[in-house]
């Protein structure tokens, strides 16, 4: 019984597939929702169902009847299963502007009347038409189009938006080859391209009509600066099948294929300065939403044993284009240079992910330390103000080790001999009669008029009148540079590579002219650079190990290359002659490197 039951149920549902997928529908189609008024549109009602007949028209109100209606019959088989249409077509021209309704049109079936949809137009003032339609290239022009879409024509500086190109095409011409003959350029901004999967082929909406599009190419902008910044436009060359009008003896429809260029519009991006109300001091250039932590690897330790203190900062923004705040440390804590790790992905108009810098930190004494806690801002683009993450104060207990020795007893002494000395200075000295010692006193005067000085006309006056005038303009002046520099995130990371690089030369500069100091404080201040940027030990290893790990780090092979180099001139050259101006040469090279080098790790 219940197998009875289930086949049953089975064709029941068969059936009603059967029907559904029978129902006659009276369908309408538009070649275009949008035309001038000068221009013509093409109309087609279609039925799914043989046996329709008595098709009534709309009214076609405020529409004139340029040729029809002409009928075509269509019938296939696919997979076994038949496809009918039956269909009436009309050529329409407009005879005014505006929003113009075509109303439904209705057919007779089995004695039933089946009604199509209301379809809209927009109508607007006429447009050039060439004196032969049929043009290819005019054919082309009107149904192939490279769009640039941008997510946002306003942001602020330091936030995302994104630039997709894409190649709208109508299914009334065809596409053979597509190349890329000029790429956008993206300048005053930072971009990334984002990686697409393959080109498949979508359906949209190009000014109100359908169309077959792909997605060219997408890529995130972020905007380092304000003014008016100009997208270039993309340019390809496009082989493209266009219909002559014309049909060959089967009636099959002629078509000719041509090769044109097309443009995408140029594309201008208004970026907003960041506001300065409520900006904190430490902001360093971070738009998005972030979250801010501060850890330690271990917290109890023996003196001479390291730990690492982690500072991430997670989230989703600009991600790539500020500075992680430097966490400071008591003295008797010896702290290197942070080891700088990124896990970023572009999704959307973003970056996602986090950026933390490791420092490994040395205790030199015994003790409990406290490491005070740091601050983090950000601005928020979506809810338009800023915001500050602190972290927690966090403590070292060192265990074992030396003590820190102080100097209570010496300072004892010197405060006895101290008090020694005042003693004696305030002793009674016997007074030696001097010649000296008496004067005559005038007792006659002689008075003589003093020099009247009008302080008002004075130079000095002037000079004071004057330097509040200066001073204004000159203020002015030295802030717009501060906040021109401040918004300046690639200068600022490469004032920071610079100023690191001459931290680790200090020694070596210091030992310029001295050929053995100098070359032996060279090789450390690479080494030590390594150290803390690798968190390993590079001076135990070999300078092959040492170039497969930056290139794993996707560090440049000529920059790869370029420090090797300088490792071995400051290893050779400490036994062979060198001169100052040689001295000077591997120094600023030495420099010029780590640079690089910074910037890429």
């Amino acid at each position: 019984m219940k197998r009875i039951e289930h086949i049953s149920l089975l064709f029941s549902l068969l059936f009603t597939t059967l029907l559904f997928a029978q129902r006659p529908e009276l369908s309408v189609k538009l070649s275009k929702n949008k035309l001038g008024v000068n221009q013509r549109v093409r109309v087609e009602f279609s039925i799914n169902k043989q046996g329709a007949d008595n098709f009534e028209p709309p009214e076609f109100k405020n529409f004139r009847i340029i040729a029809g209606p002409s009928q075509s019959v269509s019938q296939s088989w696919i997979n076994g299963k038949v496809k009918f249409s039956q269909s009436y077509t009309y050529i329409l021209q407009p005879t005014r502007k505006g929003e113009l309704i075509i109303g439904p049109a209705s057919i007779q079936l089995n004695g039933d009347t089946i009604n199509s949809k209301m379809m809209k137009l927009v109508v607007v003032d006429a447009v050039d038409i060439p004196k032969d339609p049929n043009d290819p290239n005019y054919i082309a022009q009107q149904n192939i189009h490279l769009v640039a879409e941008i997510s946002k024509s306003r942001p602020y500086v330091g936030e995302g938006i994104y630039v997709e190109y894409r190649l709208y095409v109508s299914e009334n011409v065809s596409v053979f080859d597509t190349s890329v003959t000029e790429a956008p350029q993206y300048n005053g901004f930072w971009n990334q391209e984002i990686k697409i999967n393959g080109y498949p082929v979508k359906m949209g909406k190009y000014n109100g009509e359908d169309y077959r599009y792909i997605v060219l190419q997408k890529a995130l902008l972020i905007p380092t600066k304000t003014g008016n910044l100009v997208i270039d436009p993309m340019k390809m060359d496009i082989v493209i099948g266009v219909p002559t009008g014309r049909a060959d003896f089967f009636g099959n429809v002629i078509t000719k294929n041509l090769r044109k260029e097309f443009a995408s519009p140029r594309k201008i991006i208004r970026p907003k300065s960041l506001p300065l109300e409520g900006k904190p001091e430490n902001f360093t250039g971070a738009v998005g939403d972030y979250n801010f932590n501060v850890t330690l690897s271990k917290d109890i330790l023996r003196a001479n044993e390291s730990f690492d203190l982690n500072v991430t900062v997670s989230g989703k923004g600009n991600l790539k284009l500020f500075e992680i705040p430097e966490i400071t440390t008591p003295s008797e804590l010896e702290k290197y240079q942070p080891a700088r790790k990124e896990n970023v992905r572009i999704t959307g108009n973003s970056m996602t992910g986090s950026i933390s810098e490791t420092y490994t930190i040395v205790p030199q004494y015994r003790g409990k330390y406290k490491i005070p806690n740091a601050s983090f801002s950000y601005f928020d683009p979506k809810k338009k103000k800023y915001f500050t993450l602190t972290s927690q104060d966090l403590y070292v207990d060192v265990i074992e080790g030396k003590e820190i020795i102080t100097n209570n007893n010496s300072n004892t002494d010197s405060d006895t001999k101290k008090t020694e000395q005042t003693k004696n200075t305030d002793a009674k000295k016997p007074v030696i009669p001097n010649s000296r010692n008496f004067r005559f006193i005038h007792t006659q005067t002689e008075f003589e008029p003093a020099k009247k000085e009008d302080f008002y006309g004075s130079s000095l006056f002037l000079l004071l009148l004057l330097i509040p005038y200066l001073a204004i303009p000159t203020g002015i002046i030295i802030a717009n540079k501060q906040e021109k520099r401040s918004k300046d995130f690639v200068g600022n990371r490469l004032r920071k590579a610079e100023k690191l690089a001459k931290k680790y030369l200090a020694e070596a500069s210091k030992q310029l002219g001295k050929k053995e100091a100098f070359y032996e404080a060279l090789q450390r201040a690479l080494h030590n650079y390594l150290k803390a940027k690798l968190g390993i030990e590079t001076a135990d290893i070999s300078k092959e190990k040492i170039a497969s790990l930056l290139q794993e780090r996707q560090v440049k092979d000529e920059v790869i290359t370029t420090f090797i180099d300088v490792l071995k001139s400051a290893d050779f050259a400490r036994y062979t002659p060198a001169t100052d101006l040689q001295m000077k040469e591997e120094y600023n090279r030495a420099k010029k490197v780590i640079i690089q080098l910074d910037k890429q790790l």
